[in-house]
């Protein structure tokens, strides 16, 4: 069974704080009180990872709303893989991972994506780290007489 980490589950409760503040600044929106319950146990227990299973459905729906907005894929489509190489260089996953990732659940990905990351020597990060700035644009230079 896959684990989602403490991070994502951090990650996602500060999603639901930004797009559900607390009018009064004591009642929380019903995704962070069901993320929030699962993070508290998970710092109680002195957890880094719940299994999916284990998480209760209101907690795994807030969850997979963050996950949403989330880049699907670390693939900066510069895929070595595809020439042989075990694990590429351009996202860092592995030959399988590439291969079955359309038919990995979405823990199976963020559990990939966390490795990734955490090696952070894929060129993702490093030389084509432009390429994997998911949905960041540069602004338009301003025109001098526009000022």
């Amino acid at each position: 069974m896959a684990a989602i980490h403490i991070t994502d589950i951090e990650a996602a409760i500060n999603h639901w704080r930004s797009r559900a503040p607390s009018p009064d600044g004591i009642s929380l929106a019903p995704e962070i009180r069901a993320l929030g319950e699962v993070y508290a146990q998970m710092v109680y227990r002195r957890e880094d990872e719940v299994d999916e299973d284990r998480l209760p459905p209101e907690a795994m729906a807030a969850w997979q709303g963050w996950y949403g907005t989330t880049p699907d894929t670390p693939c900066i489509a510069i895929c070595s893989t595809s020439q042989g190489d075990d694990l590429c260089k351009g996202c860092g996953r592995t030959f399988g991972e590439v291969q079955f990732w359309p038919a990995m659940s979405p823990v199976e990905k963020r559990t990939v994506w966390r490795r990734i990351t955490l090696e952070h020597s894929a060129w993702r990060f490093n030389r084509y780290a432009e390429r994997a700035a998911e949905g960041v644009s540069k602004a338009a230079p301003v025109p001098a007489d526009a000022a």
